[in-house]
């Protein structure tokens, strides 16, 4: 399958990255406070899906521009065209395509790549979890006196909640955090280890769709419970190294079911 998504991927990459060098302000429109969308965003998503539609006609597919197109077999593609817009249109290089298939209530593999960052992290059932295409280790020990998170920041959550999750983090729990404004980037970050897990609050499935099975090949719980999850729900999660998820849990409701 990755002969298929990895070229796609790239491609579609490319295009963004095409985009990135000719920025200009008549590009971009608004969907919301710090909520930006591109037409690097539009054009990478219809390239994604036409290709997906091609190569897999039966699937569905949830883009984040777009929205569902319903498919027949029971397996949706989950794509973000661009991670990152903000980072994108003031010109960070950390944004990322994310291509995520989602299977029987789960994420089964994905394919994210950074072009700006010369990165692709891929994994998944059946595909072992590679970063340029080579192996990934799987998750080193937790070690407390040093522990550190990836935050998401979503608006869907209110900032008094948002604002009280990094107090718990930095008071209580003693874990540094750091928010790099890409959710794809900041689940990178944790698969090689830069970070011990991610805090989301507030993101979409098509943030993490892709990254999800390849953290899981590497050790990684959750507290998500995907299959009672609908694929439109803003999340919320902690997601990362086994002792991580366990000083996090209380900024997760009480009816979180920890999965792997």
């Amino acid at each position: 399958m990755f002969d298929i998504l990895t070229p796609l991927a790239h491609e579609a990459g490319d295009l963004a990255l095409t985009h990135f060098r000719q920025l200009a302000d008549t590009a971009i429109s608004e969907k919301g406070p710090l909520d930006l969308v591109t037409v690097a965003d539009r054009a990478v998503e219809a390239l994604i899906t036409d290709r997906l539609h091609a190569a897999f006609p039966e699937d569905g597919i949830l883009g984040e521009e777009d929205g569902l197109t319903p498919g027949i077999s029971g397996r949706i593609w989950v794509v973000d065209p661009i991670d990152g817009t903000f980072n994108f249109v003031r010109g960070g290089r950390q944004w990322a395509v994310s291509i995520g298939l989602w299977q029987d209530g789960q994420p089964v593999l994905g394919i994210i790549y950074a072009p700006a960052l010369g990165l692709t992290l891929t994994g998944g059932a059946g595909h072992a979890p590679l970063l340029n295409g080579a192996p990934l280790p799987p998750l080193s020990p937790y070690l407390p006196d040093r522990a550190a998170v990836g935050v998401g920041l979503g608006r869907a959550i209110p900032a008094s909640e948002r604002i009280e999750m990094l107090r718990f983090l930095t008071e209580d729990a003693g874990i540094m955090f750091r928010c790099c404004n890409a959710s794809t980037i900041s689940l990178i970050e944790v698969a090689l280890g830069e970070v011990d897990g991610h805090v989301g609050y507030g993101e979409s499935a098509w943030d993490v769709m892709a990254a999800w099975p390849v953290l899981v090949a590497l050790g990684a719980v959750s507290t998500l419970d995907w299959a009672s999850t609908p694929l439109t729900e803003k999340l919320r999660f902690v997601i990362g190294k086994p002792e991580l998820v366990d000083a996090c849990r209380p900024l997760i409701s009480k009816h979180a079911v920890p999965t792997h």
